[in-house]
């Protein structure tokens, strides 16, 4: 079966995003730094051969920056609403969606705060998960996770009740996939962006992405007055 790239973000809207970077961002340019990190994980999704991209979001990109170009680039996405009050109850809809539309495909799920990612990361890891793995964590550098991979995404139920944007995450996430039986097999430890100083370095490691021509935009010297 082919596997779903399943992409969960929040529209980029300016006071809505991306606010731990303000500042020195200004809620404009921390918006638009969260748009150009959705684009380049979306340009690194589609590029990523034999998979479904799917993109669950939460808000409008008709209110967002760089709405037009965010909404070419998934032109012949498959497009799910993000329903639930809680983002756990989110993350385990959009997962439950995914089963329901694509039955008896796997699924990998990433966010839109590791611009970074490549192709190549990405296809790997969809090989595994086709393969013997049940289950794939990419724990984050915060002690999170970037990227949760199912072999049945029904089993997205493993996360509720697991604490969110903690230290543990990752940790506690691995215990309770492991607690429903399931072998979790890691992928490569990356950082994700929550304050500038991760958006400095994230940016370092791919100095071509929109991504860091925008937090570039953002650190630069300001001109004589």
């Amino acid at each position: 079966m082919t596997p779903v790239l399943l992409v969960v973000a929040k529209a980029p809207v300016p006071g809505l995003v991306k606010t731990r970077l303000c500042p020195p961002a200004t809620p404009d340019e921390a918006a638009d730094i969260a748009a150009a990190a959705l684009l380049d994980t979306l340009d690194a999704v589609t590029a990523t051969p034999g998979v479904t991209p799917a993109l669950a979001l939460c808000g409008s990109l008709s209110r967002a920056v760089r709405g037009t170009e965010l909404a070419r680039a998934v032109r012949g996405w498959h497009l799910l609403d993000q329903r639930g009050g809680g983002f756990t109850d989110r993350l385990i809809a959009a997962h439950a969606e995914v089963a329901a539309r694509f039955p008896g495909c796997p699924v990998l799920q990433i966010g839109m705060d590791t611009p970074q990612l490549r192709p190549p990361v990405l296809d790997r890891a969809v090989r595994r998960l086709s393969g013997t793995a049940a289950a794939l964590l990419g724990p984050a550098a915060d002690g999170g996770w970037w990227a949760l991979g199912l072999h049945d995404p029904r089993q997205a139920e493993a996360l509720r009740g697991v604490p969110l944007s903690r230290g543990d995450t990752g940790l506690r996430t691995r215990r309770a996939l492991r607690a429903r039986g399931l072998r979790v097999v890691s992928l490569p430890l990356l950082s994700d962006v929550d304050t500038m100083a991760d958006a400095v370095a994230v940016a370092a490691t791919a100095p071509h992405g929109r991504f860091a021509t925008a937090v570039a935009a953002v650190l630069a010297p300001a001109g004589p007055a």
